[in-house]
């Protein structure tokens, strides 16, 4: 069923305050490790483009969020486990997913040569990946009313993350990113928490189904974010 929530109502709650803290400590945490883990890809694969890694990282991130909705699905059926100690288990793995989609999106961002690692950018595009359409819609809005402002160097061409350096008024765009992205991420989730409830292998199957959707929704808006890959590693 449609969502009937108004695009501009700031929804809280304990699950959306939950998510938006997930979601600011897994950028913290993440930025790193997801940078290592691009030059691990690398050091593993010398001969492989970015277009390549980027694959393997696609689906690496779509196979992880696809086991870990599948498992809790299976668990919240096992006998004697109660609704309470389901949701708790579900609870935790929405985290789970909240950090590795900020992961895969810092990940994707070191593929493609894009700098996250100035002020508010990481949380910027990592909340714009994790809203789908609707986030790619708010920050295409935001660097063509600034008129496409950027760290330097020609616009044309450049993706819509690249564009995006160097936006005025970033604290803004960002509020109104985290605004809908408790909104829409409470809303989500504790919709595929009700199938992953259900008995036998149906909560296991709606929990793999749905994670492996939503994280599809995630891939495609890293597409439309950060364009495609360059053709080849700079030289530095």
């Amino acid at each position: 069923m449609p969502e009937r929530v108004p695009a501009d109502t700031d929804v809280s709650g304990p699950l959306a305050g939950i998510a938006t803290g997930a979601l600011r400590k897994a950028i913290r945490s993440q930025a790193g490790a997801a940078r290592a883990y691009v030059r691990k890809l690398r050091e593993n694969h010398p001969d492989e483009s970015p277009a390549r890694i980027r694959d393997r990282l696609d689906s690496r991130f779509l196979s992880a969020v696809t086991a870990s909705g599948a498992a809790v699905g299976a668990t919240a059926a096992v006998p004697g486990v109660g609704t309470i100690v389901a949701f708790g288990a579900i609870g935790a793995e929405s985290l789970v997913f909240i950090e590795a989609a900020a992961f895969y999106t810092l990940a994707v961002a070191e593929v493609h040569g894009v700098d996250v690692r100035v002020g508010e950018h990481e949380e910027l595009l990592v909340m714009t990946v994790m809203l789908g359409a609707s986030g790619t819609a708010i920050l295409a809005n935001a660097v063509s009313t600034s008129g496409g402002a950027s760290a330097g160097g020609s616009l044309a061409g450049r993706s819509l993350a690249g564009r995006s350096l160097g936006l005025p008024g970033l604290k803004e765009v960002n509020r109104r990113m985290v605004s809908r992205f408790a909104r829409k991420f409470a809303v989500k989730r504790a919709t595929l928490a009700m199938g992953k409830l259900a008995p036998a292998g149906i909560g296991a199957a709606v929990g793999g189904w749905g994670n492996r959707r939503l994280g599809r929704t995630v891939v495609k808006a890293a597409a439309t974010t950060f364009g495609t890959p360059p053709d080849s590693w700079p030289s530095t």
